[in-house]
């Protein structure tokens, strides 16, 4: 990342309080917890920020932190309520409203006419002011994969900042972060959290090395990036604990648990070290007793002169 991207990302966060995160449908637990990572430093400083995906978030990445905040939709409560209906003129009066515990009353007052629409042709939706002024995309390939969550049109006013690490990004957006040879999104997240100076609690540290280690294959993919284990180390700093994201051998594991079995492990690793070493040494101990029983007397080698009583 180049000091004019790293300033243009820092104003940017600056200006603008109301900020959208989305990924795409289904996303893995790498670009998850990319995304709820920069949700969570985004929040902690304070700012008005909706991380969403088209669907509902697959079983996978339940045990990230913030996973309940995800929506699916990017409009928020901030968006104007209007309510729509068929006029004529001369067939209303007047527009006013009254309040009625703690219910707002409309009050449409007919006109010479009167009303002619029907209660079927009355309709509520929200404005377009609900959509951010910033809009992160982390792990979008192409505005289609998200046109469910808002209609691009209400985009025109929202700076975009295009996070990936897939070579297929179609390069949309005001500022574009696409970096193939990067081995996972949480990385990337990690090293801009770090370069904008936003806070890395040990929840979001803890998110972002479930990406890395998820988004690496527990560091054993030969793509791993050397900037993964640089952020792998900073993040055990910042208070997360290195997990095993192997479906394989934790399937049914509850991935709550594992930060807490990983030091488990590490403990009773410890611990057979601890015996080994002793077993070994009292092995060296005997070996070295039976040694010095079986050792020959001092003159053993010693010349022999035999004395005795025999007559020849």
């Amino acid at each position: 990342m180049d000091n004019l991207t790293l300033r243009q990302i820092t104003e940017a966060i600056e200006k603008n309080k109301t900020i959208g995160i989305v990924t795409a449908k289904n996303p893995s637990v790498d670009d998850m917890a990319a995304a709820l990572s920069l949700y969570l430093s985004l929040k902690n400083a304070g700012k008005d920020v909706t991380i969403a995906t088209p669907e509902n978030p697959l079983v996978e990445v339940s045990s990230l932190v913030g996973i309940d905040k995800v929506q699916t939709s990017l409009n928020s409560a901030a968006g104007d309520l209007v309510v729509s209906f068929p006029y004529e003129e001369g067939e209303i009066d007047k527009v006013s409203y009254t309040l009625d515990n703690g219910y707002l009353n409309i009050v449409v007052k007919a006109g010479e006419k009167g009303l002619s629409f029907k209660d079927e042709e009355v309709q509520f939706t929200r404005g377009a002011k609900g959509v951010p002024t910033l809009l992160f995309t982390v792990g979008v390939q192409r505005l289609s994969d998200v046109a469910k969550l808002f209609d691009v049109a209400d985009l025109k006013d929202t700076m975009v900042i295009n996070i990936d690490n897939e070579a297929d990004n179609q390069g949309f957006g005001d500022i574009v972060m696409v970096y193939p040879m990067l081995s996972s999104l949480s990385e990337q997240i990690t090293n801009l959290l770090l370069a904008v100076n936003l806070k890395i609690d040990p929840d979001t540290a803890q998110n972002l090395m479930y990406g890395i280690s998820d988004g690496t294959n527990n560091f054993q993919n030969p793509k791993t990036s050397a900037l993964a284990f640089e952020m792998a180390g900073i993040l055990m700093r910042n208070g997360a604990i290195r997990v095993n994201t192997s479906r394989k051998e934790e399937k049914n594991v509850d991935p709550f648990f594992k930060p807490q079995q990983q030091r488990q492990q590490q403990q009773s690793q410890q611990q057979r070290q601890q015996e080994l070493q002793s077993e070994l040494k009292k092995q060296e101990n005997r070996a070295q007793n039976k040694d010095d029983d079986d050792s020959p007397p001092d003159d053993w080698l010693a010349p022999k002169i035999y004395k005795g009583s025999t007559n020849f």
